[in-house]
């Protein structure tokens, strides 16, 4: 059983998790008119007082419990639910940089991908940190523990840079027929950018991953900025 801590330092519920395999996972108390899921995040009590100067967003409870334990202490979890744009807005009364860690599978990187845009509307800057060789952050700090994390956390890519690796990886660029796709989702992507310079910079790794101009990327990207903007 874990207490959930508001950030006035109030126990407004319980959250408890199976140690077996039965369902459900995690079980939170009812809402009542002072614990609304949506408009709280597990650990913000204590990462708010961080140092670190950014917070790092994770889905579970262990997750945050085992960064806090191992000096992460700017760890915090939805409770239960997937991110909503009151979790957003909370995080960014609170810092101005968030690294979004989600579990490694599918479900996890669907939820990263949804994740983004509202933390954005928010006005925090997002990176998005990959786990490698484990399934969570609890099981990679037990596996290798917090100065390889720290190298993790370093390493993590900007959301266009992590957005275009989603992309890069869902197509198969010795075909060519998936090529012209990746780079027309490439540039439907890059197209949303604001600065013309983010533009070119994104387009131009793009044309250099899948082999073909800078110039014909820009003019792909070009297109796709055209039509946003017709619409």
């Amino acid at each position: 059983m874990f207490p959930i801590i508001d950030t006035r330092g109030n126990i407004i519920g319980f959250g408890g998790r199976v140690m077996d395999d039965s369902t459900p996972k995690y079980l939170n108390s009812a809402e009542t008119l002072i614990f609304n899921k949506r408009k709280n995040l597990f650990g913000l009590n204590l990462a708010k007082k961080s140092k670190l100067g950014y917070l790092i967003l994770v889905e579970g409870y262990m997750d945050a419990i085992a960064l806090h334990q191992y000096g992460f202490d700017c760890a915090v979890a939805s409770l239960g639910t997937s991110l909503t744009e009151e979790h957003a807005t909370l995080l960014s009364r609170y810092t101005e940089q968030v690294y979004l860690i989600y579990d490694a599978d599918e479900a996890g990187q669907r939820a990263a991908q949804r994740a983004i845009p509202m933390l954005e509307r928010a006005g925090l800057r997002i990176k998005v940190l990959k786990i490698r060789d484990a399934k969570d952050p609890d099981e990679f700090l037990k596996k290798f523990g917090p100065d390889k994390f720290k190298i993790l956390l370093e390493e993590s890519a900007n959301r266009v840079e992590y957005q275009l690796n989603v992309i890069r990886g869902k197509y198969d660029i010795r075909e060519d027929d998936q090529k012209i796709r990746y780079v027309h989702e490439a540039a439907e992507l890059i197209s949303t950018l604001g600065s013309s310079v983010q533009r070119e910079v994104y387009g131009a790794r793009v044309a250099e991953s899948a082999g073909i101009s800078a110039d014909a990327m820009k003019l792909e990207v070009n297109k796709a900025f055209k039509r946003r903007k017709a619409i």
